[in-house]
């Protein structure tokens, strides 16, 4: 894979960031982390991001009030892939993601290899 992709990750569980750090590292990618929604709008534009890993459920600003931030404020960023994982599963929480801006919703747990496949798609990486 070349050049290098970096996703952010946004969680608010240390050891969800440190296993989805593991899956993605070792498929190559570079891995930025946040704990919510305000640290991870802190570091946009501090570093290239090709996909954003979000959670919903977050302190401080969740994972859906930071996409919507992201896709209605910040115009370099609008057009970055948005993967959500959460525990939740219902319907309205599918639809909630996708009207906030998510482009796929995973719900947790979440294998390394679907996750990596997942990450693969929406950065573009042929293996």
């Amino acid at each position: 894979m070349d050049p290098q992709k970096t996703i952010l990750v946004v969680d608010d569980a240390s050891l969800v960031r440190l296993y989805y750090r593991n899956a993605l590292e070792g498929a190559g990618f570079h891995v930025e982390e946040a704990m919510n929604g305000l640290e991870a709008l802190e570091k946009l534009g501090t570093f290239p991001v090709h996909l954003m890993i979000v959670d919903i459920n977050m302190p401080q600003m969740d994972g859906l009030t930071f996409l919507q931030t992201v896709r209605q404020k910040e115009r370099a960023l609008a057009s970055v892939p948005a993967l959500v994982t959460s525990t939740e599963s219902a319907e309205a929480d599918f639809l909630a993601a996708r009207v906030a801006g998510a482009n796929y919703y995973l719900v947790k747990p979440i294998d390394q290899p679907t996750l990596r496949q997942f990450a693969d798609l929406l950065c573009g990486v042929r293996r």
